[in-house]
């Protein structure tokens, strides 16, 4: 009945508008054109899955919202395998890949929370180097500083505002 009324008790879809703005960042064409992101399956990953993880550790920063942070991983689960299904990735196999794929946004969360508690981009620089694919003459250098800039606006917001802003890098 609820499917019919159109209201979802399901938490984590309280947290969808935030998940397609944040794929929407995670696409701005800049990242790809300017910085030399790979537009390729990896870069697009590498790019969502950091961008993830920023808007992840905004929302842990608040005691009473930290719960957010595990929808928002749902949501990410839910994404991609869909994506892994519609790639022609079988039963068999989904749970591994995502397995895999999940454990690459908890080391980006990880590396981005230590790179994002210093000072200039010299640790932000080389957490990007590591988890985010590049072409040939992509700047980790031109990343770093929209990275830095998209955190501190998700910083600046409270979680209400969190949830229903337009997000730009």
């Amino acid at each position: 009945m609820q499917r019919l009324f159109g209201r979802s008790t399901d938490p984590k879809e309280a947290l969808r508008p935030l998940w397609h703005q944040l794929v929407k960042v995670a696409r701005t064409r800049e990242l790809y054109a300017d910085c030399g992101v790979a537009d390729t399956l990896e870069g697009r990953f590498d790019m969502l899955s950091t961008v993830l993880a920023i808007a992840m550790l905004r929302v842990e920063r608040d005691p009473e919202t930290v719960a957010a942070s595990a929808r928002l991983t749902e949501l990410f689960v839910d994404d991609m395998d869909g994506q892994l299904r519609e790639a022609g990735i079988g039963d068999p196999t989904v749970g591994k890949k995502l397995g895999k794929l999940v454990s690459a946004l908890g080391g980006r969360t990880g590396a981005l929370r230590e790179a994002l508690a210093q000072d200039g981009d010299t640790a932000l620089v080389a957490a990007i180097e590591r988890n985010v694919t590049f072409v040939e003459g992509g700047s980790t250098a031109c990343v770093a500083p929209r990275l830095r800039r998209f955190a501190e606006a998700l910083d600046a917001l409270t979680y209400d505002q969190l949830l229903h802003a337009e997000l730009m890098l």
